[in-house]
C-alpha cells in the first residue's frame, strides 16, 4: 500500500501544539480552555466546517467546541478535549512547560489530550491532501469537551443533542497506549468503567474517659465497613475497589459520633461491577458497632455517587478496529488492540455506535507535572517521532472506514 508523504507536515503540527501547551487550560482555568478553542479554530478554518462554542454544564468551566462540516452523508464523530489537570500554580512551581529533549517534548497535555487534537488535525490535513473524496462523502463532527478531566456527565447529553442517532464512527483521540520507544502502536478497545460510594457512619457521641461505654463509635465501624470493601478488589478479574478518602471524629477524647469514607469502584464488565454496586447497597443499616452500656448500634448509610458504564468488548468496536488492523497488516505497521483501566468519553456511546479510541500519539505521563533530580519521576511527554506514523495509520484506516460507510449507506 502506498502511503503519503506527511513529513513536511509536522513542523506546522509541533507549532501548533506548542501554542496549545503553551497556553494553561486547566479545568476551571475558563478563560485558558476557550483561549485554546480559539486556537483550534484558526487552525481548522481551512477545512471550512462550521465553528461554535456551548457553554460547559458544570460551574466554572469554559465551553465545548464543536466544528461540523455538515452534509448528508454518514457521521464521522471525531473527539478530543480542552482541558488539563495542571493549575497555572502547579506548572510554575514545577517549572512544568514546553519542553523538547530529544524525540520528547515535555509539558502541560503534550500527551493528554492536547496531542491527540493535533493528530486529529493531521489526519485532516492527510485525508484533504491525499484523498479529498474521503473528506468530503462523510459528514464530520469534531467535538471537543471543555471538562473531560472531571468526567462531567453532561457531556454524554451534550454529544447526543449533536449527534444523529445513526453515527458510522465514534473516534476518541486520546494517546496511544504502547510503552515509549517502542515501534508498536496501539488502540483501545475497551476501558473500564467506574462508580463512586460514599459510606456514611452516625454513631453516638460520649466522653471518651468518663462516659466510654456509652459511646458507639463510627470510626470503629467505618474501619470494618472499608476492610470489607476494599477486599471486594479482585485483581484476577480486574475488579479494583479504591478508599480514596476517609474523615470522622474530631477530637481524641471523645468517641466519635460520624465518620465517612469514598470509594471508587473499576471493573470492565457490568457483571462483576454489579456484584460489588450491590454488596456496598448491602451495607445499610445497623452496625456491628454499638455501645456498651445499651447496645445502641451505629447506623450506615450508602449513596451512589455517580456512575460511568463500562466500555466491554463489543462487534461494534471489533468491526471498526478492524480498519485499523487491516491498515496495519498493509502498512507493516506493528499493531495491538488494547484495554485501559481509565475512562474516556467513549465509555458512554459504545452500547449504540462503533467507538474506537487511542487514536492519538504516544506518550506517557499522564498528569504527571514532577521532574527529580535522579529521573525516579519525570512529567507527563509526547513522544514527537510518534506523530506521522500513527497518522499514517490512521489515514489508511479512516480512509477504508469511509469507503465503507459510504457502501453501507
Amino acid at each position: 500500500m502506498n502511503s503519503p508523504t506527511l513529513e513536511p507536515l509536522l513542523p506546522e503540527a509541533l507549532r501548533f501544539l506548542q501554542d496549545l501547551v503553551s497556553t494553561n487550560s486547566y479545568t476551571l482555568n475558563a478563560a485558558g480552555v476557550d483561549a485554546n478553542a480559539a486556537r483550534i479554530i484558526e487552525q481548522f478554518a481551512p477545512f471550512g466546517f462550521t465553528a461554535r462554542q456551548v457553554p460547559c454544564a458544570e460551574p466554572g468551566t469554559g465551553s465545548h467546541l464543536v466544528l461540523d462540516s455538515g452534509g448528508e452523508g454518514p457521521v464521522v464523530a471525531c473527539v478530543s478535549h480542552l482541558d488539563t489537570v495542571f493549575t497555572p500554580e502547579e506548572e510554575a512551581a514545577n517549572a512544568f512547560h514546553w519542553q523538547p529533549e530529544g524525540g520528547r517534548i515535555y509539558g502541560p497535555g503534550t500527551y493528554d489530550i492536547k496531542g491527540g487534537t493535533v493528530a486529529l488535525w493531521l489526519l485532516l490535513r492527510a485525508l484533504a491532501e491525499h484523498a479529498p473524496e474521503a473528506l468530503r462523502s462523510v459528514r464530520w463532527v469534531l467535538i471537543w469537551n471543555a471538562a473531560e478531566e472531571i468526567l462531567t456527565p453532561s457531556f454524554e447529553a451534550f454529544a447526543r443533542s449533536l449527534l444523529p442517532a445513526e453515527v458510522g464512527a465514534y473516534l476518541v483521540f486520546e494517546g496511544d497506549s504502547g510503552p515509549a520507544g517502542s515501534a508498536e502502536y496501539r488502540i483501545l478497545r475497551a476501558r473500564k468503567g467506574r462508580g463512586i460510594f460514599t459510606v456514611k457512619v452516625a454513631g453516638r457521641g460520649a466522653h471518651a474517659g468518663s462516659k466510654y461505654r456509652e459511646g458507639a463509635n463510627a470510626i470503629a465501624q467505618l474501619c470494618q465497613l472499608v476492610e470489607s470493601a476494599v477486599g471486594l478488589t479482585d485483581l484476577d478479574e480486574e475488579v479494583t475497589v479504591n478508599v480514596g478518602t476517609i474523615r470522622g471524629g474530631s477530637v481524641v477524647n471523645r468517641v466519635p459520633h460520624e465518620a465517612e469514607a469514598s470509594f471508587e469502584v473499576r471493573t470492565y464488565d457490568t457483571e462483576p461491577y454489579e456484584a460489588v454496586r450491590e454488596a456496598f447497597l448491602a451495607m445499610e443499616g445497623e452496625g456491628e458497632v454499638a455501645a456498651v452500656s445499651d447496645g445502641f448500634p451505629c447506623t450506615i448509610s450508602v449513596e451512589v455517587k455517580g456512575e460511568i458504564p463500562a466500555w466491554a468488548r463489543n462487534e461494534r468496536t471489533e468491526w471498526l478496529a478492524g480498519f485499523w488492523q487491516e491498515a496495519a497488516r498493509e502498512t507493516g505497521t506493528s499493531f495491538a488492540l488494547t484495554e485501559r483501566g481509565g475512562l474516556s468519553d467513549g465509555n458512554w456511546f459504545w452500547r449504540e455506535w462503533p467507538v474506537l479510541d487511542g487514536l492519538g500519539p504516544r506518550g506517557g505521563n499522564a498528569h504527571a507535572s514532577e521532574r527529580s533530580a535522579d529521573g525516579s519521576k519525570e512529567p507527563e511527554f509526547v513522544d514527537a517521532t510518534s506523530f506521522i506514523p500513527k497518522t499514517v495509520l490512521n489515514f489508511h484506516a479512516v480512509r477504508a472506514l469511509v469507503e465503507a460507510l459510504r457502501t453501507k449507506r
